[in-house]
């Protein structure tokens, strides 16, 4: 009977996913993420259907200048009666704001309390690929992905946080006794394979697990890259109109890396666009050919590396790199004009537009660009270097030294590019004394940084030492 009312309410979630599906293609996503919440509600671990894709619809909704959730919606939502209510409501939060990690982490605590294992390998995942690709991964994401992973009998993976939090704290003991105890586990779930069934129990379980990480971007086998290929074909030939499946279909063409594939993932797309007149397959299709160039440049370099002397290798990087600068000036104008709120887009055209040395043109997407928090201290950068490249040296100077005011870690890349900055301002602006003495402070920090050592020199020698010496 249970089992009958389980297929009942995964049958029922299916129809709700699909409407979500629906909805989306019209563009009301907000709708869209209460239907598959609603699905969700009576199926937790529909991780395809359900997780995966309201996760692509909200970064399909965040790329069209989606609003992040209000203030009311967080402190509605951060809260639940139950585990489920728990998961349901942090996803809310999450699908309005894909990129906001700590929504992950309490749908991540909520989704182990509440046994939903696929849902929570599939989040532990995302979560674990984003603090490591972060600037200054955090060492309590670590400790908590560790604890999650275990909870959830992924001992390797729990192993593996755990070796990621040891370097950020390398003389912790209980990380290092942690460690050997997880290691010991992965040692014990290792010889179950021994046994028939646990054996192929375990490698269904790790072929789904494969299928989770390629869709999270980890490296893909090239077996893997033609079964996704095969598996999206055949869901497109179910529903061709659907836009989710031609999306799905071009990325695992992408994904194969060859010209003929990626070039049908084009064609695939500029038709959809063509037919549709909607811009996301314009803007999908834009993304595949920056990929290709990109792969293609990396192939020439290393042909270079291995014949430095070759002109012609070195000839087709020149033309590759070229060729990537039209398309990505091209495709971040189009971006800008069809998605006027998408900050992102702008500080991307703007970027395009300072390599043209555009400045006048540049500025005014760096300015608005500041309103994304995550690109505000880059964006007003970029507006200093503008100042700069027109010969506004003291507009540059006021633009760096509010941007160093804003910044609150002072000694990583970004503050020292920011004072370098400032200092050629200064120099430039006839003030060699602020000039000289913040190339000192870089020095003091990091001595081979950029030629801030030859500028220390150059101002030293230069009519003799400076007063603020």
């Amino acid at each position: 009977m249970l089992e009958s009312e389980s297929e009942q309410s995964l049958a029922k979630a299916k129809v709700l996913f699909a409407k979500a599906r629906t909805i989306a293609e019209g563009g009301n996503y907000d709708y869209a993420i209460d239907v598959y919440l609603e699905g969700l509600y009576l199926a937790p671990d529909a991780l395809e259907d359900g997780h995966l894709g309201l996760c692509e619809m909200a970064l399909h909704r965040a790329s069209r200048g989606g609003k992040k959730p209000s203030m009311v919606e967080k402190v509605k939502r951060l809260r639940g009666k139950s585990p489920l209510e728990y998961l349901l409501n942090a996803e809310y939060l999450f699908a309005k704001d894909p990129k906001h990690i700590p929504y992950a982490e309490a749908m991540l605590k909520a989704a182990v309390e509440g046994g939903y294992k696929k849902t929570a390998t599939w989040v532990a995942n995302l979560i674990f690929q984003t603090n490591n690709a972060s600037r200054k991964p955090s060492l309590r994401t670590y400790l908590t992905l560790k604890d999650s992973y275990a909870s959830i009998g992924a001992y390797d993976r729990a192993a593996a946080a755990c070796q990621c939090a040891m370097r950020l704290k390398p003389d912790d003991d209980e990380l290092m006794e942690a460690y050997k105890q997880l290691s010991a586990e992965v040692t014990v779930a290792r010889g179950k394979y021994d046994q028939e069934g646990d054996f192929r129990e375990s490698i269904k379980d790790r072929e789904s697990q494969e299928r989770l990480q390629a869709q999270d971007g980890v490296v893909k086998t090239k077996n893997y890259r033609l079964l996704a290929v095969e598996e999206a074909k055949r869901k497109m030939a179910q529903n061709p109109n659907l836009a989710m499946n031609i999306f799905k279909l071009a990325e695992a063409l992408s994904d194969m890396e060859e010209d003929e594939s990626e070039n049908e993932a084009i064609e695939l797309l500029e038709d959809a666009y063509e037919e549709r007149n909607d811009f996301s397959f314009k803007q999908r299709s834009g993304k595949v050919r920056m990929k290709q160039l990109r792969r293609k440049i990396r192939e020439a370099q290393k042909e270079v590396e291995a014949n430095p002397e070759e002109v012609l290798a070195s000839a087709r990087v020149d033309e590759l790199t070229k060729a990537l600068r039209e398309i990505k000036l091209e495709h971040y104008r189009l971006c800008v004009e069809n998605y006027p709120t998408d900050l992102e887009a702008k500080y991307e055209y703007g970027l395009c537009l300072l390599k043209e040395d555009k400045c006048d043109e540049a500025i005014p997407l760096f300015q608005e660009s500041q309103r994304d928090p995550r690109r505000r201290i880059s964006a007003m950068s970029k507006v200093g270097e503008c100042f700069f490249r027109k010969g506004w040296f003291a507009d540059a100077v006021d633009v760096f030294d509010r941007a160093i005011d804003s910044y609150e870690i002072k000694e990583d890349g970004m503050a020292k590019e920011l004072r370098y900055n400032l200092a050629r301002a200064y120099e430039e602006n006839n003030e060699k004394d602020k000039a000289l003495e913040l190339y000192r402070r870089i020095a003091q920090l990091d001595f081979g940084f950029r030629d801030v050592r030859h500028r220390v020199d150059a101002l030293r020698n230069k009519d003799g030492e400076p007063t603020s010496q």
